[in-house]
C-alpha cells in the first residue's frame, strides 16, 4: 500500500503541447538526488521522486532542500523496489495527465539532458518506449567494468529471446521513457518489482504489441554504490527468462495467432530431440558391444536433428521479422480518450 505525501507545491502548468513527467526512485541516494532533479531541464512539466522505504529519509530530505516547483514527493510504506517504485511513479503521472514519463535512477549515473532524445522518437510517433543503450559507441565501453560488460552481454541476449525485441541491447539500462497511452495498459500489479524490472517491461510491452527503441547513451560511473550485483541476477534471472518465453511463444503464437511458424518450433524440437536420443542410444549401445554402426543408423538420427535444427532456425527467423513496428498509441483502440 503507498501513502502518498503531498507536493512541495502546485506544478506549475504545461508550456508546451506534450506535458513530459520525470520519475525518479529514490533509495539509499541522498548524495546524488539533488544533483539529478537540478539536472533535469526545462521541458519537463513534472518530477516525481519516489521514496521507496528509503532508510535515509530521502523523501524529507528532497522536501526539505529542494525548491524546484516541479517536485512532487511520494513515498511507500513498505519497499517495493526499483519496479515498484516506478508503477507509483506511473500512476501518478497518467492521472495528472502528464503524455511522456520518463524515469531516471537518483544515483546520478544518467544525464539529464538526454531527456529530449529519449522523448523525441515517442513524440514523432515512432515508438512507444524507448531505452538507454550504452553497448552503441564501443569507444566509450572502456569505462563500464569487465563484469558489467560481460553480464550485460549475456542478460541482453536472454532478454532478446524472452521479450521478442530482437533488434534491442543493454537490458538493465534504467534510462527509460514510455508514452502514457501505452503505459496505462501494463499490468503494473503484475510486473516485476525487483531488478528483473526493466526485463520484464520488455516481455509485458512486446505482448501488447509496443514499438521499443534504443537510444544510444554513453556508461557513466562515478562514487555511487550499486546495488546490482551481475554475477548474482545472471543465474536468478535465468530461470525469469525461460517462464517470460514460454509465454510469450504461447500468447503470440497459439492463443492469439496462428501461423506457419507455430508448426515450425514443435516440430523442430521433436525432430531435433528424437534424431539426439535416438543417435546417443545407438552410439552407447555400440561402444558397449564394440560393433560399428551401421550408415544407416547414422543417417536416421542425423536426419531428424538436421531438420529439426532447420525448422527451429525458421521459428526464429519468423520471430525477429514479427518485432512490432507500428507504435501502440497510435492505434485507435489505445488511445487514451479526451
Amino acid at each position: 500500500m503507498n501513502s502518498l505525501a503531498p507536493p512541495i507545491v502546485n506544478a506549475p502548468a504545461a508550456t508546451h503541447t506534450a506535458p513530459i513527467a520525470v520519475v525518479i526512485p529514490s533509495y539509499k541516494v541522498t548524495r546524488h538526488i539533488l544533483g539529478v532533479i537540478a539536472g533535469v531541464g526545462p521541458e519537463v512539466t513534472r518530477i516525481y521522486v519516489v521514496d521507496d522505504k528509503c532508510p535515509d529519509h530521502s523523501g524529507d530530505y528532497v522536501r526539505a532542500n529542494c525548491q524546484d516547483p516541479r517536485v512532487t514527493v511520494l513515498e511507500h510504506l513498505e519497499n517495493q523496489g526499483v519496479g515498484g517504485a516506478v508503477m507509483t511513479g506511473y500512476r501518478a503521472a497518467i492521472a495528472d495527465g502528464m503524455k511522456v514519463i520518463v524515469k531516471i535512477d537518483g544515483d546520478g549515473q544518467m544525464d539529464g539532458s538526454l531527456i529530449p532524445a529519449f522523448v523525441a522518437p515517442i513524440l514523432a510517433g515512432e515508438a512507444d518506449y524507448t531505452k538507454g543503450n550504452r553497448f552503441f559507441n564501443l569507444e566509450r565501453l572502456g569505462a563500464m567494468p569487465p563484469i558489467r560488460l560481460f553480464g550485460n552481454a549475456v542478460l541482453s541476449l536472454m532478454t532478446k529471446l524472452s521479450s521478442g525485441y530482437w533488434d534491442l541491447f543493454d537490458p538493465t539500462n534504467g534510462y527509460t521513457a514510455i508514452h502514457a497511452d501505452a503505459a496505462r495498459f501494463l499490468p503494473f500489479e503484475k510486473i516485476s518489482k525487483r531488478y528483473f524490472f526493466e526485463s520484464d517491461m520488455l516481455f509485458r510491452l512486446n505482448i501488447l504489441g509496443a514499438v521499443v527503441t534504443d537510444v544510444p547513451m554513453d556508461a557513466v560511473y562515478g562514487d555511487e554504490v550499486s546495488n546490482l550485483k551481475v554475477s548474482k541476477v545472471v543465474t536468478e534471472f535465468f530461470g525469469k527468462h525461460v517462464r517470460n518465453l514460454g509465454k510469450r511463444i504461447f500468447y503470440n503464437y497459439y492463443l492469439r495467432n496462428m501461423s506457419l511458424a507455430s508448426l515450425e518450433l514443435p516440430l523442430g524440437i521433436l525432430l531435433a530431440g528424437f534424431g539426439a536420443v535416438y543417435g546417443v542410444m545407438h552410439w552407447i549401445a555400440s561402444a558397449r558391444s564394440n560393433v560399428e554402426t551401421p550408415a544407416g543408423t547414422v543417417m536416421l538420427a542425423a536426419l531428424p536433428v538436421i531438420m529439426g535444427v532447420q525448422l527451429i532456425l525458421a521459428f526464429l527467423a519468423y520471430d525477429i521479422a514479427a518485432v512490432p513496428r507500428r507504435p501502440l498509441h497510435k492505434k485507435t483502440l489505445f488511445r487514451s480518450k479526451p
